[in-house]
């Protein structure tokens, strides 16, 4: 029968390879190729012959295992991620990008990531804008205000009282801009306001953002003796997320000649506030009868004075843009 020496057949592990020592068949040894360690076998007697180079092994060793790269390599650009093949390296993106699971969740990849708001635009003049949209932005929220009506002043000598006009709707919405690369703007006017016989305050008029939402204007403080008069009411948002109606106007009671001195005569608030204070008899220091206009869509206030009592305008609707990436 024939003898089989056991220790003739195990492998013998040699450490890390070095250059100037003789390995003979069977040996084992740790070597780095590049940035990859692996483990090799030696198949032939063989001295100063590396295991590999270039990830290709020489033909007196064979691998025994084979490693993979761990560290990013010098070829810029690339990230090379443990397990995954030199094909399937990850280009790295443009500034701002972020490492993200692409849309089939198979991977990874670099792309653009929502980084909350970037930049405001605030159309608070009245008139007609267009929104232009900035590179990059994919939503906005957007907050329409319509006019504030007038309010109504009180002259000394007829048989009326101040009113005070109702503040503009709002509309807020938030608006998926990817496909779209601008909007039509209107920033509706506050209604003027009005005194004695002339008749009651204005109505302000609507503002809108396209047509995705709007919100129209209030109505002015009404004109009318002792027992009827009544403040403006408030305007209505219409197309948004949340709809809000303005606050409305207020009267104020009968005066005389003796003693003009309105009460609840303050004007309708907007969304962002803005409603027009009252005065008694005019104005007086260095207070001047534009104080009692309304602003951001609020209602004018109302106004007691002996020769001419003019209410105070509406304020000038708004139309905020906040736009985010």
């Amino acid at each position: 029968m024939a003898t089989v020496n056991l220790g003739k057949i195990k492998l013998k592990w040699r450490g890390t390879y070095a250059g100037g020592t003789a390995y003979t068949p069977d040996d084992v040894v740790y070597y780095m190729d590049g940035s990859v360690g692996s483990s090799y076998i030696c198949v032939a007697n063989t001295t100063g012959n590396a295991p590999s180079s270039g990830g290709t092994a020489h033909a007196n060793w064979n691998y025994l295992a084979k490693g993979q790269a761990t560290s990013p390599t010098t070829n810029q650009g690339d990230i090379i991620v443990r397990g995954v093949s030199a094909d399937e390296r990850l280009a790295i993106g443009s500034a701002g990008h972020a490492l993200k699971v692409n849309a089939s969740a198979n991977g990874l990849e670099y792309g653009d990531v929502s980084a909350g708001l970037s930049s405001i635009q605030v159309f608070d003049t009245a008139g007609s804008y267009t929104w232009t949209k900035p590179a990059g932005i994919k939503k906005v929220k957007v907050i329409v205000t319509g006019g504030g009506g007038g309010g109504f002043g009180y002259q000394v000598g007829n048989d009326s009282a101040p009113s005070t006009g109702g503040a503009g709707g709002t509309a807020i919405k938030l608006i998926d801009v990817t496909s779209v690369s601008s909007v039509a703007v209107t920033v509706g006017p506050g209604g003027p306001g009005n005194e004695g016989t002339a008749g009651g305050g204005s109505n302000g008029s609507t503002s809108s953002f396209g047509s995705y939402c709007s919100a129209t204007g209030a109505e002015g403080g009404s004109q009318g003796n002792n027992d009827y008069r009544h403040g403006g009411i408030g305007g209505v948002g219409t197309g948004g997320d949340i709809n809000l109606t303005g606050g409305s106007g207020t009267s104020g009671n009968y005066s005389t000649d003796s003693n003009p001195n309105p009460t609840s005569t303050i004007g309708g608030a907007s969304f962002w506030g803005g409603a027009g204070g009252s005065q008694a008899q005019g104005p007086h220091g260095s207070y001047t009868a534009t104080r009692v206009d309304g602003k951001n869509g609020g209602g004018g206030g109302g106004i007691a004075y002996g020769s001419s009592a003019v209410g105070g305008d509406g304020g000038t609707g708004v139309v905020y843009v906040e736009e985010y990436k």
